[in-house]
């Protein structure tokens, strides 16, 4: 007679033929592939969505005039140590396309903006970006979790829109450089709270060490880009 497939409690917590199903390797979260479905990293962007390091003040008093590295991170890479949750994953799935997002628009400053001040922080973002989206990649690959953006296709909060890039290559002068600090500022600000909510919910140390970094370097961004809207020469 053939045997019948094991019921009972032992079934249901993975025990077959008196073993244990093999757990997840430590470091890597293989699990996350069957339990975070796209509509629940969708739902936990939303949910952190409502809610680099510059090295001294000067640079950002004196951001149209500060060297390039001034906003950009200088310490070490933090990576997840193995104990990443929900919402760490969702916070490096949702930042990552942000960047990517916000590097066509910095181009675009660094080529067309009419003040140099503008031109200048454009290039100088442009770089210190670079560096953190290969942190944030960097950390993505360690979780064990594909390199998918589950959020393609999606204009979120944050993120500069096919349409917003359009009226900027058709603007000019002092027009260009309103429409280019507008959609700066509103990518900086609303990834600076995505990260404020990463460093509450979050759970891995190293994840949330990277978003501190990010932090930091969004609050010191911002007031760059204010001292260049008060003098944009």
């Amino acid at each position: 007679m053939s045997s019948a497939e094991p019921t009972g409690p032992s079934a249901r917590h993975g025990h077959r033929g008196g073993r244990t199903a093999p757990r997840a390797v430590a470091g890597r979260a293989p699990w996350v592939r069957t339990r975070l479905a796209p509509l629940v990293l969708l739902a936990l962007a939303a949910v952190l969505v409502g809610g680099y390091l510059a090295r001294d003040d000067t640079a950002v008093r004196h951001a149209h005039h500060a060297p390039a590295e001034a906003a950009g991170p200088r310490a070490a890479q933090p990576v997840p140590s193995g104990s990443v949750n929900p919402t760490d994953l969702a916070w490096l799935q949702l930042m990552i396309p942000m960047d990517e997002r916000v590097l066509p628009l910095l181009d675009l400053g660094a080529s067309r903006g009419h003040a140099p001040a503008v031109r200048r922080l454009a290039r100088r973002l442009r770089t210190t970006y670079v560096v953190e989206l290969a942190h944030l990649r960097a950390a993505l690959h360690t979780t064990g979790l594909p390199a998918d953006n589950p959020h393609a296709g999606h204009d979120m909060p944050g993120m500069v829109t096919a349409v917003e890039l359009t009226r900027l290559r058709t603007a000019e002068g002092p027009a260009f450089d309103t429409l280019f600090t507008g959609h700066l500022r509103a990518h900086l600000s609303q990834s600076q709270s995505v990260t404020r909510s990463e460093q509450v919910s979050g759970a891995d140390p190293g994840v949330k060490a990277l978003a501190a970094a990010v932090e930091r370097a969004r609050a010191n961004q911002l007031s760059a880009l204010r001292s260049v809207e008060r003098s944009p020469s």
